[in-house]
This record gives structure tokens, sequence and C-alpha cells, in this order.
């Protein structure tokens, strides 16, 4: 799930416990980072240009954590396989998108897609806009599963290693493509939506990669991954209340099913933090404050049609209004993962983890109160067309 926020700047009043931050490095709490559009170029004459997708425009740095701490990560894979695996589910007991969708195979199966239209087809177009927006993120799986193989120390280095943090990756994985391939084939059923341009949209966005500043450090991958897994549940627990109130109950239940998994993946790598916290406190509230000074990147943040070079802000605009996944959202997951890893009470950091340790604990109210003031500057909303929906135009 993604949101785009308007921008804002933090400005606090030096002291030494804010002695970790420069004014440039203070950044909104919105959820995408700068990015460019770099679109495919049109043929000039016979003369073929070479295929640009969207792309990171930040500087990219690699491999920041230092090697004598990959010894850390080898030391858990035992505790990673207790703790980790038994939070999958046996694929023979999991569920499938097919436990949710018009049997194909059945005499009934015209019926069923003509019910399953008619629960849709009072359902509003902003509505469709977020689902869609959900769905193209679950999509784009196999970026997500490449940047968790960039982590040193927890890679699948063969593609199919026995190694417990490759395992976890590639089951993870397995479980997470099911997520996209139930809501792309109920949203096609629908009718509701112009299935050429959100293809096009996942084909965009896969080939355009994602840079989510974890710089091939598992500490910040995780902490990442924890606040990704952590808005994703609450965007799908979101839009299977929205379904519900729109009186397809249904599609409530497939977006609740999806937040369940959510919730379960986020326990896995919120425990890995945990984890790192109690071997490693120091270092981890070190990563734990850079990455909550950068703006963490939604993973949909290189978003694009072939049309719209804003499409995630507007697309994210939407979610914002209807409810699905707010800038308050991005406070309370801070709040959340702060109170989940006890981060307050801890003690033993050196003089600079204090300081990280405080920047943190303070960081969420702060937030709340700046997206309080660029709410009230905010411009008037426009209407803007939405290739999704046929190109019609929703308030943005």
């Amino acid at each position: 799930m993604a949101l785009q926020l308007q921008p804002i700047t933090f400005r606090f009043h030096q002291s030494p416990s804010f002695k970790l931050l420069r004014s440039h490095q203070l950044r909104s709490p919105t959820v995408s980072m700068a990015s460019t559009i770099g679109v495919t170029s049109k043929e000039s004459g016979k003369e073929k240009k070479p295929y640009m997708p969207p792309r990171e425009v930040h500087a990219q740095k690699t491999h920041s954590m230092p090697p004598q701490k990959l010894e850390v990560f080898k030391s858990l894979e035992s505790w990673a396989e207790q703790n980790l695996l038994v939070l999958l589910k046996p694929v023979e007991k999991s569920w499938q998108p097919q436990d949710f969708l018009p049997d194909p195979a059945s005499e009934g199966f015209h019926e069923q897609v003509k019910q399953l239209r008619e629960r849709t087809k009072e359902i509003p177009d902003d509505y469709f806009v977020v689902l869609v927006g959900d769905m193209i993120t679950e999509e784009a799986l196999p970026t997500y599963q490449t940047m968790l193989n960039t982590l040193d120390g927890v890679r699948d280095e063969t593609g199919a290693s026995p190694s417990t943090w490759a395992v976890w990756t590639r089951a993870w994985t397995a479980e997470e493509n099911r997520h996209g391939d139930l809501l792309n084939k109920y949203l096609y059923l629908s009718g509701r939506v112009d299935m050429k341009n959100i293809e096009k949209t996942i084909q965009y966005l896969i080939g355009s990669g994602m840079d989510p500043g974890t710089e091939n450090n598992p500490y910040l991958g995780y902490i990442y991954t924890s606040f990704q897994e952590r808005a994703t549940f609450i965007s799908h627990g979101n839009t299977a209340r929205l379904a519900k109130e729109h009186g397809d109950i249904k599609l409530a239940q497939i977006c609740g099913t999806i937040a369940a998994d959510e919730k379960r993946h986020e326990t896995a790598y919120t425990k890995i933090v945990e984890k790192l916290f109690e071997i490693d406190p120091d270092g981890t509230i070190l990563c734990l404050a850079d990455m909550m000074r950068r703006r963490v990147a939604m993973p949909a943040h290189l978003m694009y049609d072939g049309q719209d070079g804003h499409l995630f802000e507007h697309y994210s605009a939407v979610a914002q209004r209807i409810g699905v996944y707010t800038a308050k959202d991005y406070a309370d997951i801070l709040e959340f993962l702060v109170q989940r890893w006890n981060v307050a009470n801890l003690t033993g950091f050196s003089g600079e983890g204090r300081r990280a340790q405080e920047f943190v604990c303070g960081l969420a109210p702060r937030i709340r109160k700046l997206e309080e003031r660029a709410q009230a500057r905010a411009k008037q909303s426009s209407l803007l067309p939405f290739s999704w929906i046929f190109g019609r135009e929703l308030q943005v």
C-alpha cells in the first residue's frame, strides 16, 4: 500500500539531544522517495531508442553494514528456524485464490460471475482505484524478493539455498504471491476496471525496481519490512471494512484474509528486529533512527501507467481521502513499532545510541503536528482522470 502526503520539512530547535539531525536530513513523513518518471522514448523515424523505465534519482549507497556483523545473522540461523519458519503455513493448509472465486469448471460459473458483477456494480470508483493500487503493489512481488536478496548475510546465494533466511524469503514470497493473484482475478471479473492499463502499470512498476535505501543492510531491511507489513495490514483491513459497507461481503472476506497474512508476516519481521535489539541494541537503534530520518519509500512509489507522471501521488491522495491509508496511519505505525520493540525502556546505549533513542521516541508526535499543519495548508482538491477506470475523473 502507498501514500503520498503534502511535502513537509521537519524544523526543530538545535539541542544536544538532536545532534543526530542535520537540517537537510530532516525530511517529511510522506511515504515516497524522490523519483523521476523516465518513460519509454518514442521512436524518431526508424531509430530505436533504449527502454528507460521510471527510476530512482537519489544517491544510492551499498553495503553499509560492517562485515563483522555478518556473524550476527549467521549465529541467528537456528533462532530463525524456530521463530520464523513456524509462522509459515503448510501449502496444503493454506488458502488459495480459487477458494474465493467463481469455479470455471462448474456449470454455475457464468451465474457466479454475474452475481459478482451485481455485487460490485454500485461500489464507487474511488474504492476501485485504491483496490487497484493495492493489487498493483502486490503484483510487484518480484521486486520485493529481489530487494530481500540484496541483504548481506541473509540473501539466497544460489536461488535454492537451504539457509533458514533463504527458506523464509522464498516461502514468504510464495505466500504473498497469492494476494496479487486473487485481487487481480476479482477485479478482472468485476468488469469495473481497465485491465489493459492496469497490466501496463504492473509491467512498468516491476521494470522500475525499487531502492528503499536499505543499503544491503539487513538491519535496515528488516526494519523496513516491519513497517511495510504493518502498513499493508492496515490498508487491506480498511479495504475489507469499506467493501463490507458497500455490500460486497465476499470482497470484504478477500481483503480481510489478505490482511491476516500481512499481520502474520508483520509478526515475523518485528520478531527479527526485536532479536537484533536484544543482541545489538546500539547498532539496531542507530539503524532505526537512520531509517526514520528518511522518507519511508512505499513499494509502489514509481507507479506509472504510461500517461500520468504523478500516478502514485494521485492514487495515494484518493487512499487518504477515503480512509484506506492516511497520514495518521504513518505516525501510528511508527508509534506501534517503538512500543513493540520497547525502545523507550531499553538501556545500554552509547551516547550516539541514546540520542537516536530520544529522536525515535519523540518522532511520532512531531509527525502528527507537522502533518496537521500541512493538511491545513493543503490546496483544494481537483478532478483528475484515472486510466484504471477508463479515464473517469476523481477528486485528488
